[in-house]
């Protein structure tokens, strides 16, 4: 497993990320994998994890596959246009949600992605295609200043 340099982590503090407890566990140009471990907090009344917990890893993994920056001190950011989720199967409390993000071709300011999860088992959880645009500044590797 790739880890994350300190210094490349997600730039400020983000209470949703902490609320919810997803991090990227290998994170590069155009392609991300963020994790998440399933608790009872993210169970609905079916006793499985909310479908917008799910659809928010979609979400992430597109966001994250964008804006990856390799300069210390610097930071990409982007803002989703679209988001679609196809549910493929349970995302079961105890397992570890696994989303890829990678994204595909664009403008110069808008980018689309690619997501695929599955559980630490390997099994199909949910698919997602995604639309961002980048803030101003974001549009190179160099980013802006963090």
């Amino acid at each position: 497993m790739d880890e994350i340099p300190e210094w490349m982590a997600p730039a400020g503090d983000s209470a949703f990320r902490d609320l919810i407890g997803y991090f990227p566990r290998v994170w590069r140009e155009n392609y991300v994998e963020m994790v998440l471990a399933l608790e009872e907090r993210h169970r609905n009344r079916s006793g499985i994890a909310h479908g917008g917990v799910v659809a928010t890893m979609v979400d992430v993994a597109g966001g994250f596959a964008g804006c990856f920056c390799p300069h210390p001190g610097r930071v990409r950011r982007a803002s989703t246009l679209s988001l679609t989720t196809q549910f493929i199967g349970p995302a079961r409390i105890g397992r570890t949600l696994i989303a890829t993000g990678r994204t595909r071709p664009g403008g110069k300011s808008i980018y689309f992605a690619t997501i695929e999860i599955v559980d630490d088992e390997g099994k199909a959880v949910a698919t997602g295609e995604a639309v961002y645009k980048y803030r101003p500044g974001s549009e190179t590797l160099e980013g802006v200043a963090r």
